[in-house]
């Protein structure tokens, strides 16, 4: 579905979507101050930020796959999909003992990476919107 978008419609996307996710992080935050323990609202915090840093590293490593040159879209995949699944793996550890050991923070940092995949979500349909729909 993105392939089809001009080169440079990824990093506004991607720009759009991390100016929306901190945006509508800050008013999540602020709500869960009045209606949640004060440690999920920290958490949520912290989810949109894991989300953030996620995005950049695969940004990132994305760059880095391209100035190797020419290769095969399986080779791609193969190099991305590894590194990805691994840091996947890590943030999902990481948020399972945190919700082990504080629950509220926990099901707040899982609340701020749901709500930073709904912002990205309504980015990316916004985007292929605009460029006619999905062909």
């Amino acid at each position: 579905m993105l392939e089809n978008l001009p080169t440079n419609a990824l990093p506004r996307l991607l720009r759009r979507t991390t100016l929306s996710a901190i945006i509508v992080g800050f008013v999540a935050f602020v709500i869960a101050l009045f209606v949640a323990p004060p440690l999920s609202a920290l958490g949520l915090i912290i989810g949109v930020g894991l989300a953030i840093v996620n995005l950049r590293f695969l940004d990132r490593q994305a760059a880095r796959v391209e100035l190797q040159g020419e290769q095969s879209s399986k080779a791609v995949r193969r190099q991305l999909g590894g590194k990805t699944i691994g840091r996947l793996a890590v943030m999902t550890a990481v948020v399972l003992v945190v919700v082990w050991l504080d629950a509220p923070l926990g099901i707040g940092i899982v609340a701020g990476l749901v709500l930073y995949q709904i912002v990205f979500v309504a980015n990316v349909l916004r985007v292929v919107s605009n460029q006619g729909g999905i062909e």
